[in-house]
Formats: C-alpha cells, sequence, structure tokens
C-alpha cells in the first residue's frame, strides 16, 4: 500500500523528545523532516484514504473525521509542550516528503514570521454563557405561578419570562465586554470569534463571549488567576476557560480555527 505525507505542523528545532508512545492520524507515529532549519512534523498515511478522491469523502463522514480531528490535536497537543508548533490545516497531505520539503520552501518566510511572532507563546480561550437556568450562588426563582386561567394571563407570563431572558443576557454582554477589555490589556493579542452555538457545542446556557487570547508561556499562571477573580464576580454568568493551547487563531491561513472540542 502507498504512504502519503501528513503535515500537522511547522516548527523550529526543538530539543525535547515527544512521548515514545504518541500516535497520529491513521495510528502512525509522527516524525520530524528538516528543511532549511525548519522542521515539519510528518507522518505516513495511506493513499486508500488520504488521496484526494477518497478524502474529499471522508471529509462529508462525521465520525471519519471527528476520530482524525482528535488524532492531529493529540500531535499539536503534545507539541505544544515541547516547543512553539505552527499547526497547518486539518488533512494537510503531499504525496512524498520532496513534496513537503517544496512547501516549505514556497512558505518558507511566512512560516519564519509566524513563528518569531508565536515563540514562547500559548493560546488560551476564554467563553462567556448566560445561564437560563439558576446555578450555585444564584438566588432561587420564586414559586411557581399557577396555571394560567387566560388568554391575557397567558401572554403576561410570556412577557415577563422575556424579559427575565433579555435581562439576563444584557448583563452577561456587559459583564463580557469588561472581561474582554481587561484580559486584552494583560495579553499580547485577542481575537473575538462567533459565539458557538448551543446545539453543536453541547454547551448549557447562551454564549456571549468566545475569545481567545495570545499569552507568553511565562505569565500564564497570572492569567488563569485574572480570569479566576473576575469569574468570583459573575453570578449567574458561567465563565470557560480553557488552554494552553497551540496559537490557531493567531496563525493567518494555515490553521483553521479551533472548533471546541477543548
Amino acid at each position: 500500500m502507498t504512504a502519503l505525507r501528513y503535515v500537522y505542523a511547522v516548527c523550529r528545532p526543538f530539543r525535547s523528545a515527544l512521548q515514545v508512545q504518541l500516535t497520529g492520524v491513521a495510528g502512525a507515529p509522527p516524525k520530524q523532516l528538516t528543511h532549511h532549519g525548519l522542521i515539519a512534523v510528518v507522518s505516513t498515511v495511506p493513499e486508500a484514504d488520504f488521496a484526494e478522491e477518497p478524502l474529499r469523502a471522508h471529509l462529508e463522514d462525521m465520525d471519519w473525521l471527528t476520530a482524525t480531528a482528535r488524532a492531529h490535536q493529540q500531535v499539536i497537543d503534545a507539541l505544544t509542550v515541547v516547543t512553539t508548533p505552527l499547526p497547518l490545516r486539518l488533512a494537510t497531505v503531499f504525496r512524498d516528503d520532496s513534496g513537503v520539503r517544496t512547501m516549505m520552501e514556497a512558505r518558507e518566510e511566512d512560516f519564519r514570521r509566524i513563528l518569531d511572532r508565536l515563540e514562547g507563546r500559548v493560546e488560551w480561550g476564554v467563553k462567556v454563557y448566560s445561564e437560563t437556568e439558576p446555578t450555585e450562588g444564584v438566588q432561587s426563582p420564586p414559586p411557581a405561578e399557577p396555571a394560567s386561567t387566560s388568554g391575557r394571563d397567558y401572554l403576561r407570563r410570556r412577557r415577563t419570562q422575556t424579559r427575565a431572558r433579555e435581562d439576563v443576557w444584557q448583563k452577561a454582554a456587559e459583564f463580557s465586554g469588561r472581561l474582554h477589555e481587561k484580559l486584552s490589556r494583560f495579553a499580547e493579542d485577542a481575537r473575538l470569534h462567533a459565539p458557538q452555538s448551543a446545539t453543536l457545542s453541547g454547551a448549557t446556557g447562551q454564549n456571549v463571549l468566545n475569545a481567545a487570547y495570545l499569552v507568553p508561556r511565562a505569565d500564564s499562571e497570572e492569567f488563569v488567576e485574572l480570569v479566576d477573580r473576575e469569574k468570583d464576580d459573575a453570578p449567574g454568568i458561567r465563565v470557560e476557560l480553557t488552554g494552553p493551547w497551540a496559537a490557531y487563531s493567531f496563525t493567518e491561513e494555515f490553521a483553521e480555527e479551533r472548533e471546541e472540542r477543548q
């Protein structure tokens, strides 16, 4: 069976070894391909699955896509522990090592510029949700009213419920604005992503803020403490912090935004 080359990321040379048992897409261990002083982290994948036509078909298969994305992410996470990777798009595949080297030469200037920008930095994700159900620390709602006895009574209750939801969302939006401003001042860079759909993410509540922050690795503990302090001042509003991640949100066109999965 012919094997193709799957490329996870481009890095500068690093000394720390990856985990011996680490495997990537299609169960193959990642290896380093050095070219012009840069490292492409690659593994072999079967042509029967990753040639252009079968790959196009696989990308419509959610189970296959999910398994491949997890394997890809597993290698990126391992690299993030030992170096600063520039992740490439999921399913970046070349015929052989020569094809990988040609790609690296063509994008060498861009790779070096972005790696210089990301060196020693990681990405943290912060999401804010307005809770539609009471959470710990939030005052319990009043007892349920008796069943509606008329159409007017029903409409009055609907208006009350609508106003209550709007009030919660407004508070969450104002809190998110303040939080993003504080975190942006601390971080070196920030990105605002579109709020996630609860149907797709499976998270409860309404996503009000979906942001990423580029933070020096050495300052990560302080960044986490800052988020934790702000969380304490937000009853009824849920704040989620994820990371540290490879800086997907700051790699320009090379990597797709990492839909969490986090």
